[in-house]
């Protein structure tokens, strides 16, 4: 039995969640906090497998109760926003920063007219609580870096990111870590709750020092920019151009890595680079065989560092990975491989 904790100040969201959470076999909620510091509390003394965390909230919002828990007791955190408007996004991806594994949008005023929400909710309550998260201490510790990977040799000049699960942490640190002069295009595809890629964006653009914003269908291909996949379209590559195309999901994701992987390989050949990172699932490998039949570099980030291990290792089972790199390695085996 999954055991959760429910944070909100709303009785109504409350309620909403307790309903959707009973009427399942395998989870129950086992408390509810109408604050942060009960939150905490509460953590410490029931040990939830998952915790579902509002934001705003009196007495200690969620940012401050999403850091105690993770220094104190760490535990697979949802978040979810009540709107997905600039402040509320931002404070999303704040939440994630200190160590939530994901986020989604409330239903409007509690209603769920479609089931949409509940179904996904179950989905992610599922998903995440089998998540192991560290121990995050306040005061910051200096990690030890691996080495770098191998140098390939060879130019390349466009470089693709894939994530899902544990993903826009994991994206954030890559993409602060590159230089300013990063002498590739860059190209993003996360799996995320829809509503939420151009605060993503957003987002990342604040903490880099690229310039990152979403793609825009007829984009060229620039260096140096960093182009994000919107919402509920694949994107692709055609003759130095972004495209936004509908089309089925693809394993069950739209944007996919697979559909970009693949079109990028057509276009660029041996000049590309593509990165899988955590993620459920398989998308992103057929993706990276094709990279790696047309010459260019794959790179997948390696199951210690990984919230889910399932798309960097349906890759390595296609013998389509030159490269399994630590997160923290990461950023300085692209930086190696770009240098011509």
């Amino acid at each position: 039995m999954i055991q959760v904790l429910v944070a909100d100040d709303s009785f109504l969201t409350r309620m909403v969640v307790r309903d959707i959470i009973g009427s399942t076999a395998d989870i129950a909620v086992v408390g509810e906090a109408e604050n942060g510091r009960e939150a905490v509390a509460l953590t410490m003394e029931l040990k939830p497998d998952l915790i579902i965390m509002d934001l705003m909230m009196p007495v200690m919002d969620g940012l401050e109760a999403i850091e105690e828990i993770m220094a104190h007791c760490p535990t697979p955190i949802l978040v979810l926003s009540a709107t997905v408007d600039e402040r509320e996004v931002t404070q999303a991806f704040s939440a994630i920063k200190k160590g939530a594994l994901d986020v989604m949008e409330k239903p409007v005023a509690g209603i769920d007219p479609n089931g949409g929400f509940a179904s996904r909710l179950v989905e992610k309550v599922r998903l995440l609580s089998r998540i192991r998260v560290i121990h995050r201490p306040r005061r910051r510790v200096r990690e030890e870096v691996p080495p770098p990977a191998r140098c390939h040799g060879g130019v390349r000049s466009i470089l693709a990111i894939g994530a899902s699960t544990g993903g826009p942490k994991a994206v954030m640190s890559i993409l602060k870590s590159l230089p300013a002069d990063f002498k590739g295009a860059v190209f993003v595809v996360q799996h995320i709750s829809r509503g939420f890629t151009r605060g993503f964006a957003q987002w990342l653009d604040n903490e880099s020092s690229l310039a990152i914003r979403l793609a825009v269908d007829g984009d060229e291909v620039v260096a140096g920019t960093v182009l994000v996949a919107p919402d509920d379209c694949h994107m692709i590559l055609s003759q130095g151009r972004v495209r936004l195309v509908t089309g089925e999901p693809v394993n069950c994701c739209r944007p996919s890595v697979d559909v970009f992987f693949t079109s990028m390989a057509a276009e660029y050949g041996a000049r590309a680079v593509g990165v899988l990172l955590t993620g459920m699932g398989r998308d992103g490998a057929e993706g990276m065989l094709r990279i790696k039949e047309h010459g260019g570099v794959t790179i997948v980030q390696d199951e210690p560092s990984c919230a889910v291990f399932g798309m960097p290792k349906a890759a390595i089972a296609l013998s389509a990975v030159d490269e399994v790199v630590p997160l923290n390695g990461i950023p300085d085996a692209i930086t190696r491989i770009f240098q011509y």
